[in-house]
């Protein structure tokens, strides 16, 4: 079905997308601006009345079938992520397998997250009472989605509002637009009413006049916290879900596997370049292993091959810009001059940073203090339990934090005294499964994700009540 003429939204100029990796042009989106924002907003109304209008049968099935259609196209939206995000193509593999697990989890939702009985009876002058609560759509989501995760984190948006029943405005982030594209268009050729789901592109005056819409019911948003706190500002009395961001420190005690712990934290601090909001920042290693583990994290490092995305031995591809590694570039510069030393790395060639670990950063550089989202490393030795969780917990912010012990007790108490949404025992800090509830904690934290969570968020509880 489509939308009526009053609702087309008019082109008004295009926007090149270019690979990270050699900055060639793979395609092109169109923009629109903040004045076409009532015409993005009647075309999700239509959707909003037809998702509304789904059984969660149908629902079901479109999600199912397209879970099905992504496991079948694999090969080309792998392909596409490493030419428009500059992932690996191993990294892209895996992140198209769970994008298609998040699909699968949403269909399951609409079947299965459906309400439940309410013992109106068990309480007195009640007794002649029966009914449920059912869960209810929302109506439109705005879905503000970055690059890094540029397929799954998509699916964690307009996955579960499907299966609740919403309509969903997507704006993609401006450098993988495409790959959303691909996730959609799969999506109405399951089965789905292409007005349930609007993808726009543009510039912050445009989401701003999205998110403050009266009509909008929640925003979700995964990105930087000065756009979530404009979005906050902008948003008006609506739900909203953020993820905006980590600094995740990795407590590393005398008692651990020393290179079980180099192996994970390796893998956790320099995947997708870095570029992930989980990803081991900050190790805090006890003193008496520190030479220990300090060796193996340079070594484990010098191992890794940087450098062009669709090669499969390649570990770490390049950033998402240029400008991006330059950042990253300056602020180990910065730790350096604040008087930091270099173990390994340190070294760019364009868009592509190579695997960086730095010691002695002072607590108050950017380094330290903020998320990297860079393959960038600090490593920091301790003496006591409470040193470690004190320096572990001095940020403003927190998402995931690990730690390693063979000490089970000491485990559980230190996965209890570390901020964050989760905590990854004997685990990288980037461990993360799509049904698992996934979110911060401290300042910024608004909602969760993870299918079944997400689901929550965008519906609402209706109870049905009957007088016998």
């Amino acid at each position: 079905m489509s939308a009526p003429a009053m609702v087309r939204i008019q082109a008004t100029e295009d926007v090149i997308v270019r690979n990270p990796y050699d900055g060639s042009e793979i395609g092109r989106v169109t923009q629109s601006h903040a004045d076409q924002a009532d015409g993005i907003l009647d075309r999700a109304r239509i959707g909003e009345r037809i998702a509304r209008g789904m059984s969660r049968f149908s629902r079901h099935d479109v999600l199912e079938r397209a879970a099905g259609l992504l496991h079948e196209r694999a090969d080309l939206a792998a392909a596409l992520i490493v030419r428009e995000a500059g992932k690996t193509i191993r990294q892209a593999r895996k992140e198209v397998r769970r994008a298609t697990t998040t699909l699968s989890l949403s269909a399951e939702a609409a079947r299965s997250q459906t309400g439940e009985v309410i013992p109106f009876d068990a309480f007195e002058g009640s007794e002649n009472r029966r009914g449920w609560f059912t869960r209810e759509p929302l109506g439109i989501v705005v879905a503000i989605t970055p690059f890094n995760d540029a397929l799954n984190l998509v699916a964690h948006k307009i996955g579960p509002a499907i299966a609740g029943g919403n309509a969903v405005i997507l704006k993609p982030s401006q450098e993988t637009p495409l790959t959303a594209h691909f996730l959609v268009d799969l999506l109405i050729e399951a089965g789905l009413p292409d007005e349930i789901v609007t993808v726009v592109h543009g510039d912050r005056h445009l989401a701003q006049a999205l998110v403050a819409a009266r009509d909008v019911r929640l925003v979700s948003f995964t990105g930087g916290f000065v756009t979530g706190e404009a979005i906050a500002r902008s948003a008006g009395l609506k739900r909203l879900a953020m993820e905006l961001g980590g600094n995740a420190p990795v407590v590393v005690f005398e008692d651990a596997d020393i290179d079980a712990a180099v192996q994970a934290c390796v893998s956790g601090a320099f995947w997708a370049a870095g570029q992930n909001c989980v990803g081991a920042q900050r190790i805090l290693v006890q003193r008496r292993v520190y030479d220990s583990f300090r060796d193996g994290m340079v070594a484990g490092t010098e191992a890794l091959i940087a450098g062009d995305p669709t090669d499969e031995a390649t570990d770490v591809g390049p950033m998402i810009t240029e400008r991006s590694a330059r950042n990253a570039e300056r602020r180990v510069q910065d730790a350096v001059a604040a008087g930091g030393r270099v173990l390994v790395g340190h070294r760019r060639e364009g868009s592509v940073y190579w695997p960086t670990v730095v010691e002695n950063v002072s607590l108050s550089c950017e380094l330290w203090a903020d998320e990297a989202f860079a393959p960038v490393v600090v490593l920091t030795p301790f003496d006591t339990e409470d040193e470690a969780i004190a320096q572990a917990n001095d940020v403003e912010y927190a998402l995931h934090a690990a730690t390693f012990t063979s000490d089970l007790s000491r485990a559980l108490r230190v996965a209890e005294r570390l901020d964050g949404g989760g905590v990854m025992i004997n685990d990288s800090s980037d461990y993360r499964i799509d049904s698992m509830p996934f979110g911060g904690s401290k300042y910024g934290s608004m909602g969760r994700e993870g299918v079944r969570f997400a689901f929550e968020e965008m519906t609402q509880p209706k109870v049905i009540c009957i007088n016998a």
